[in-house]
């Protein structure tokens, strides 16, 4: 399936013998992870105790600079625990996918666009996880040690450092696996 709106997105990076074969967007949204069982709790408690410290440090007599030395981890906090699923959500907004006959293009970018090409021959150790609902993760290269414990992010939603290349919370993933995998067994 082809959502036209993205293959004009994509058009302008298409080769000229390219032909799009599918077309498709990540889940739109807060998305909970496995990773959140650990990361939750932890965020909780870190905020917890940064705004703690903070509140103790303002309504006392301390010298300024200990007013000011928790304000950063107040800050890291709030993102830890609410503000990295706000921004997980606006990169997966600004992303799309594409599979032609002869590679996968991944557009993100939320300020700028970046565009990753990975050619379909050339690709090894293809993956993907699933849901009840079909929703799922197409995973684009060896695995990396602890990624799969991770369950599709790095720790506090920066995915980027410890997943390979995916294509990630798609529709009718095992659909989208087969054509990738059709596509590398043609001559």
């Amino acid at each position: 399936m082809v959502d036209y709106d993205i293959e004009n997105e994509l058009q302008p990076v298409l080769g000229p013998d390219e032909k799009l074969l599918w077309t498709g967007r990540p889940k739109r949204g807060i998305v909970f992870r496995g990773s959140d069982m650990v990361d939750i709790p932890f965020s909780l408690m870190w905020c917890g105790f940064a705004i703690f410290w903070e509140y103790n440090a303002i309504t006392s007599n301390t010298p300024f600079f200990f007013k000011l030395f928790g304000i950063p981890f107040v800050l890291v906090g709030l993102h830890i625990t609410v503000g990295r699923f706000f921004a997980d959500a606006r990169n997966r907004a600004s992303t799309i996918y594409g599979i032609t006959n002869d590679r996968i293009i991944i557009k993100s970018g939320v300020n700028s666009s970046a565009i990753k090409s990975l050619t379909i021959k050339n690709l090894t150790d293809i993956t993907f996880t699933t849901n009840n609902n079909g929703v799922g993760t197409i995973m684009l290269g060896p695995m990396i040690p602890g990624y799969s414990m991770m369950q599709g992010t790095g720790r506090f939603g920066s995915r980027q450092t410890l997943a390979p290349s995916m294509l990630e919370l798609i529709d009718d993933v095992q659909a989208v696996y087969q054509k990738i995998i059709e596509q590398q067994r043609l001559p």
